[in-house]
């Protein structure tokens, strides 16, 4: 299913979590993966020193060679690297497009030795403007497997959450796994300012039991049975806290905000999902 992988990598623990995790599938699965390394150009600072930039390339080029031949030697696997200047984010599309990527995969913290979460300089443009899947990487190197046996979909019957859905069915397929989908009732009282009565919330019981059927529906259709939930709150606090009372080892959303609230991949459920689950995430197109 990937067969192209690109990895973000800075030599940051992080980042050699997520060349762990793309390994792991590779070597399970077959297929290559591609090392990406970003230097960023700052004319300002490089007109100052530019002995840096020369600097900056070379300590690149050796962690990629260290990383490739790690990757070879540990795992079996092919392994390539691609060392460019430019912002990462511009960087990780480039190199995904000219190999065809299926797969892009991110670890947790940004460039520049900065311990912060990527929602705003890399993780959320690369998201937002990536054409494949994209996978954020949030777990120690020890416990990067490759494998996904607990996966949790959150589903709203939109085209994307069908998506994530059919993703998340072929990867279960692949190990076995088993799929949760997980559909919670909008607050749409907060939006509006309805008071929600008796006959209300029937309506949207019922309403969230034909959104879980069409996807037990879906999965069905691809030879799988899924478990399914309905639950009422904040989108991302019930979809964090379901994956880690499920111990959900992947959640698989799709590339558009939950339930339609959100326009942009980056609103508020998806950013704060990616932001506060433990376990890895994956942005199905």
């Amino acid at each position: 299913m990937y067969e192209s992988l690109v990895v973000g990598y800075d030599g940051s623990p992080s980042s050699k979590a997520a060349v762990i995790e793309a390994s792991n599938w590779t070597k399970r699965h077959g297929g290559k993966v591609t090392l990406a390394h970003a230097v960023f150009f700052d004319s300002e600072e490089f007109g100052i020193a530019p002995e840096q930039q020369e600097k900056r390339l070379a300590i690149g080029d050796k962690i990629c060679i260290e990383a490739k031949d790690m990757i070879t030697s540990e795992f079996g696997v092919e392994a390539h690297y691609v060392l460019c200047e430019g912002e990462p984010q511009s960087v990780l599309s480039s190199v995904a497009e000219g190999k065809a990527a299926d797969l892009i995969l991110l670890g947790t913290y940004g460039r520049r030795g900065l311990n912060r979460l990527l929602m705003g300089s890399v993780t959320s443009q690369v998201i937002s403007g990536a054409t494949t899947d994209v996978m954020v990487v949030k777990k120690p190197c020890s416990e990067c497997t490759g494998s996904y046996s607990s996966i949790l979909v959150p589903f709203d019957g939109s085209d994307c959450s069908i998506r994530a859905l059919r993703r998340a069915c072929q990867l279960a397929k692949l190990d076995s796994g088993e799929v949760t989908v997980l559909y919670v009732i909008p607050r749409y009282e907060e939006l509006v300012g309805f008071m929600r009565t008796d006959s209300i919330k029937a309506s949207l019981q019922q309403e969230a039991e034909k959104i879980t059927a069409k996807a037990v529906g879906e999965a069905g259709a691809l030879g799988l049975t899924v478990k399914t939930e309905i639950a009422d709150g904040h989108a991302a606090d019930e979809i964090v806290g379901a994956a880690k009372r499920l111990k959900t080892e992947l959640i698989a959303m799709g590339s558009h905000g939950y339930r339609g609230l959100d326009k942009a991949i980056m609103g508020s459920t998806a950013e704060r999902v990616i932001m506060d689950a433990a376990c890895p995430i994956l942005v199905v197109r």
